[in-house]
């Protein structure tokens, strides 16, 4: 019978050093990567929570890239928006206290000033924040606002601009006898009459009230249609010091007063009318005196008014203009057409549907929460600043004309008066307010999501991670175990029949 030699390979004791040197691999490796494996496989069996909370962890990365690029469109945002409250401020304090004096152009310093400021507004609606234009609402790879020249001054093909569209406004609220579309007349030979020359009409100053204490006449109006305020001196002549006045309402929604007051003095003081030697020719001395008064209001704060309503329905939607279907002309015209992009500058070529300017952009930072950042140029508070820049910008006035300066004055007035916020109104700190909310929002989400980073973290570091103090201790064992099987595996190698015998 053969006896086989003992061979080390086919041995239990070789199997278990082979055991031992593989599980002394697999230590080595986790103390030299710190995880258990390498594969899903080899990581235990709290490897599935460590893959779902692995998959948490992308999601909150990916809404912390997108909370970084929101914060970057806020700020450049609100660099914007600081930009143009400034431009606001500075419009404001110049318009209160700035010169009245004209230069050749037939404009302030102030004014000239306002031209460049329209430009900055305009450039800074159009700012970009990456490849987005952030004040286009929705559409945003779309330029918001033309270019300040082309919505000054039109194409020059058929497209008008702001400084023609004034005009036209102009023409049409001072009507053919530069009296505001009034009519002043006298029905019999001691009476005075004051007309809207048509109605219904758009057009021109509008008879609000009267009110006299004339001795002996008699005030009726404003009625009829057109209305009509008639003043009848009848018999007696007024005394000293009686008054009457005359409170028109303008384009703008403003209203002015003009007041009379009867006086024997010589010459006639400045807002009076000369009492006469009998009713009629008082008559026709208040007469006078109204045509006058009418004139020069007509002259200075129409002409203002009419100013900031024309510029008002330019930059509304749509564009507003005086309807001169024939035979209507620009001074007889009685109602406003709207304008279309073939006959009149569009200024705003942003996103301009219905809701909230906000809602344009909105995106997820959470699970369960949403932010809304988005912005459109013609926002009412942006708006309402791009018409008082504008207005200054694009109104002239000869610098012959001897009602040039209380022109300047009463537009001053009124822009000034506009760019106070009024309770209830947009304003552009409501609209940093809504974006810093906003910020607040992503802020309390970035702290949730930190938490839960933290969370997700310790569950797959838990799963897939080792300590390595631990595996060292446990490699030292290994390693006395192992050399222990070497020296009995040497031992038996040498182990024959002749000494086992």
């Amino acid at each position: 019978m053969a006896i086989n030699g003992i061979s080390f390979g086919n041995t239990i004791l070789g199997g278990s050093i082979q055991n031992l040197k593989t599980q002394m691999a697999d230590l080595q490796n986790q103390l030299t990567s710190g995880k258990r494996a390498t594969t899903y496989s080899g990581m235990g069996a709290n490897e599935g929570f460590a893959i779902a909370a692995r998959a948490q962890l992308s999601n909150i990365s990916a809404y912390t890239d997108t909370m970084m690029k929101i914060n970057t469109n806020i700020g450049v945002a609100n660099t914007a928006l600081q930009a143009l409250s400034n431009i606001g401020t500075q419009l404001q304090n110049a318009a209160n206290s700035g010169s009245q004096v004209l230069n050749s152009a037939g404009q302030t310093a102030g004014q000239q000033t306002a031209v460049a400021q329209f430009s900055s507004v305009v450039g800074i609606l159009n700012t970009q924040a990456g490849d987005r234009y952030i004040f286009s609402g929705s559409t945003i790879y779309t330029q918001p606002v033309a270019a300040s020249d082309l919505i000054l001054n039109g194409n020059g093909a058929g497209q008008a601009g702001l400084k023609q569209v004034i005009s036209e406004r102009n023409q049409a609220d001072l009507g053919t006898g530069g009296l505001g579309r009034l009519n002043i007349s006298s029905p019999t030979a001691t009476s005075v009459s004051v007309a809207e020359d048509a109605s219904p009409s758009v057009y021109g100053m509008k008879l609000q009230s009267v009110s006299s204490s004339l001795t002996g006449a008699t005030v009726t109006g404003p009625a009829g249609a057109p209305p009509a305020i008639s003043i009848d001196l009848g018999a007696t002549n007024p005394a000293d010091g009686d008054a009457v006045s005359f409170t028109f309402n303008l384009p703008d929604g403003t209203s002015e007063t003009v007041q009379l007051t009867a006086s024997s003095a010589v010459p006639t003081p400045a807002g009076s009318f000369a009492i006469g030697a009998t009713p009629a020719a008082t008559a026709a001395n208040l007469n006078a005196a109204l045509t006058s008064s009418v004139g020069t209001l007509a002259k200075t704060s129409l002409v203002a008014a009419s100013a900031i309503r024309a510029t008002h329905d330019f930059f509304d939607q749509p564009p507003q203009r005086v309807d001169i279907t024939p035979p209507a002309t620009l001074a007889t015209a009685t109602a406003a057409v709207n304008g279309t992009a073939a006959d009149t500058v569009q200024w705003y070529t942003g996103d301009a549907g219905a809701g909230s300017a906000r809602a344009t952009s909105t995106v997820r930072v959470d699970p369960s929460v949403t932010v809304q950042y988005g912005m459109r140029a013609n926002e009412d508070a942006i708006r309402s600043l791009m018409e008082s820049v504008a207005v200054l910008a694009a109104v002239t006035t000869s610098p012959t004309d001897p009602n040039a300066t209380d022109q300047i004055s009463a537009l001053n007035s009124r822009v000034a008066q506009n760019l106070t916020i009024a309770p209830g109104s947009q304003n552009i700190r409501d609209i940093q307010v809504d974006l810093a909310n906003a910020q607040t929002v992503m802020k309390d989400a970035t702290a949730r999501q930190k938490l839960t980073q933290a969370t997700m973290q310790n569950i797959i570091d838990q799963a897939e991670n080792v300590s390595t103090d631990e595996v060292a201790s446990q490699l030292l064992a290994l390693q006395t175990d192992l050399q222990a099987s070497y020296q009995t595996t040497a031992m038996l190698s040498q182990l024959s029949l002749v000494k086992f015998i």
